[in-house]
């Protein structure tokens, strides 16, 4: 084995901690002053959404829909036809598994330029519990024709995303979450749907990681660096459309692959990027993801250790090969 071909671990230290729907907030707002056809919709969760400013400021394009999710997301439909770019924002659960069928009828069926933006997604909800912490939803929404999955790892990830969303014509899930995590990458990065980022070039194993996993990979890789496994971190962003060269080449190159995510094994990045290399590149896999299991209440770092989502996970699965 050998030590990393171009560690940038060393980079990505010395962070400070930032929720990912505050980014999403401050995107908001952003847009809101730079792209006059920009609404918010939200079903009773403005302050848990982070729209105060947006609602402050543009009273004319904010529309509180209450706890009427269904609702929101036909109205969100019907100002597509109008022009508009409306985000329709609420809970993870409430944005993909109460309103399944409106979201396919009246959204992705029609090709609606619709942005559904859900926080609180995953796990790491917390203390809210299993009825709350949604594990299901990127399979859900990637399953759907013309449906773009986004799922960013941190504050600033999370801004640039937002600001991708608007500019994408056609119907996006976006993906973030309710706790304070490292925000390691740059405002000044650059965010395109559907290209994977490379962390980390390495030569023994390839994480492959979403959302807050891939903090929890860079953690992983700084140690297994330690014992001369050099680790090669890709941070896949967008679910859908897939980057499938970025996945390839690195496959190619380690042999090895680990896929992380907070999500369920089945149906998620794991599946997805299973299904590339069967298909082209057939890969050993581990998969770092929850085992067919709701969660409960707890922390979000006591859940992400019962379930097996942090580093040391990460550490195990590497080492099992």
């Amino acid at each position: 084995m050998s030590t990393s071909l171009t560690s940038q671990l060393h980079t990505y230290s010395d962070v400070e901690k930032k929720d990912t729907r505050s980014g999403f907030g401050a995107a908001m707002d952003h847009l809101g002053e730079s792209n006059s056809k920009v609404m918010a919709l939200c079903a009773d969760l403005t302050g848990s959404l982070k729209l105060e400013k947006f609602a402050d400021k543009h009273p004319d394009r904010f529309i509180q829909c209450g706890i009427a999710e269904a609702n929101m997301m036909g109205i969100a439909a019907g100002l597509t036809i109008g022009g508009q770019i409306p985000f329709a924002t609420t809970f993870a659960n409430f944005a993909t598994g109460r309103v399944y069928d409106q979201i396919r009828q009246s959204i992705a069926y029609s090709g609606k330029n619709v942005k559904i933006a859900a926080s609180h997604a995953g796990i790491t909800l917390g203390e809210d519990g299993a009825t709350h912490q949604i594990l299901e939803d990127i399979g859900l929404m990637q399953m759907l024709p013309g449906m773009v999955v986004i799922n960013p790892c941190d504050y600033n990830q999370t801004y640039l995303a937002t600001l991708a969303c608007a500019e994408h014509n056609g119907p996006v899930y976006l993906r973030f979450g309710r706790p304070s995590v490292p925000n390691f990458t740059s405002k000044d990065d650059e965010f395109v749907i559907g290209k994977g980022i490379l962390m980390n070039e390495g030569s023994d194993v390839t994480i492959i990681a979403t959302g807050h996993l891939v903090w929890e990979s860079i953690l992983a890789a700084r140690e297994l660096e330690k014992n001369g496994i050099s680790c090669e971190i890709i941070n896949i962003h967008t679910i859908k459309p897939l980057d499938k060269e970025i996945i390839l080449r690195s496959a190619r190159k380690t042999g090895k692959v680990v896929v992380a995510e907070e999500h369920q094994r089945l149906g998620g990045l794991g599946s997805a990027v299973s299904q590339v290399l069967a298909e082209e590149l057939p890969t050993p896999m581990r998969f770092i993801a929850v085992n067919d299991s709701f969660g409960e209440s707890g922390t979000p770092a006591q859940l992400m250790k019962k379930y097996g989502l942090d580093s040391s996970d990460i550490i195990k699965a590497v080492q099992a090969f």
